[in-house]
């Protein structure tokens, strides 16, 4: 008899069976235009293929943050508020970013009209980052307040988004160089001595990248410290990285921030990256935080249209196809992530469900 089991365990393995994984899946999720009803039907949905947990983009509104998180604990599923923290127009107009050029993201916001981003480094706008999170971090059934757009605009853009914008990106470029305020340039010139504003070549003064990295994290740990003294965590959706892409893109030196869970966008295709990309970003990532008690999940962007990805120009309608979730997942995985998040629910079709149905065995 044990020859036989020992005989069946070698054909198993012949045969390329492999023991199905338990892997923790996050959804970026949109809900808001739906009914208690159809929310309730759509948590059903996901739970049935295993949803550990859930990011909703639902702003500022605790109402709604309320009604959402509430459902999703019925379903056993974590919830993330999801809320981006500097991209809000509207607001004073001296919370604003500068360029190098001299202009406001208030009234010229770089690349795309909603990147009217906040300046980091500007105390009001910590202040105001600070009483709004903690609005959300009171509701009962919010787990985690989730950071995001917690950066400035991305100085250079990812690879495959550079034909889109009509911009070969060999160097910093001032309309999307950020922060040159008068508060800004103040601040640095008291703690190095240099104004930036009389160097030829700012993107070439390594304490300046480094100070806006340092702005950031310090804005992300104020916040961090008030949702933490309520009993509350945060984890935050960032780029790659850090070092490899997050700190010269965006000033993300996200290995220094004192959050629970990171959320790194391994978005494969914006990088002209194949899905097994994902593997090697993720392990970067994991070594970066190791021994820091951090989750680390790693995001995947999902092709809706995945049939006829071939012929969609827009590089933000690209993404994994069924085929790819495989070699995406299981090199995440490999690589040491606690789990994955996908982006985004509305993506996500009944192919891409299946293959990760059959990655874990549902």
């Amino acid at each position: 008899m044990k020859k036989l089991f020992l005989s069946l365990a070698v054909l198993l393995a012949l045969a390329g069976c492999q023991p199905k994984q338990s892997i923790n899946i996050y959804l970026w999720a949109s809900v808001d235009n739906l009914d208690d009803a159809a929310l309730e039907a759509q948590l059903a949905e996901w739970q049935s293929h295993g949803v550990t947990g859930i990011c909703c983009h639902l702003g500022w509104d605790t109402e709604a943050t309320k009604r959402v998180s509430q459902a999703a604990h019925k379903y056993g599923m974590e919830y993330h508020a999801w809320v981006s923290a500097v991209t809000h127009a509207g607001l004073d107009s001296t919370w604003y970013t500068v360029n190098r050029l001299g202009q406001s993201a208030y009234d010229h916001p770089a690349y795309v009209p909603y990147y009217k981003t906040l300046d980091p480094g500007n105390p009001e706008v910590a202040d105001y980052l600070v009483e709004k999170y903690s609005e959300l971090a009171d509701i009962p059934t919010v787990d985690y307040v989730q950071l995001d757009y917690i950066r400035y605009a991305d100085v250079i853009l990812a690879r495959g988004l550079w034909e889109k914008y009509g911009l070969v990106m060999d160097e910093e470029y001032p309309e999307a160089d950020y922060c040159y305020c008068d508060a800004c340039v103040a601040d640095f010139k008291a703690k190095t001595g240099i104004d930036i504003r009389e160097v030829e070549d700012p993107s070439k003064v390594q304490e300046w990248a480094d100070y806006r990295c340092d702005v950031v994290t310090a804005l992300v740990n104020k916040i961090a410290d008030a949702v933490h003294a309520k009993g509350k965590k945060v984890s935050a959706d960032v780029f790659p990285g850090p070092a490899s892409h997050a700190v010269w893109m965006v000033r993300q030196q996200w290995d220094e921030w004192n959050v629970d869970a990171i959320f790194p966008m391994n978005y494969n295709d914006f990088y002209l990256e194949p899905a097994g990309w994902v593997g090697e970003i993720t392990k970067e990532e994991v070594t970066s935080l190791e021994g820091k008690g951090v989750k680390l999940y790693s995001g995947l962007f999902i092709c809706r249209d995945w049939q006829n990805k071939a012929s969609i120009e827009d590089p933000e309608g690209h993404g994994l196809i069924p085929s790819e979730v495989e070699e995406a997942v299981t090199g995440a995985m490999a690589a040491g992530a606690d789990g994955i998040c996908l982006f985004s629910s509305g993506s996500v079709t009944d192919d891409h469900w299946a293959e990760l149905d059959r990655i874990t065995g549902r």
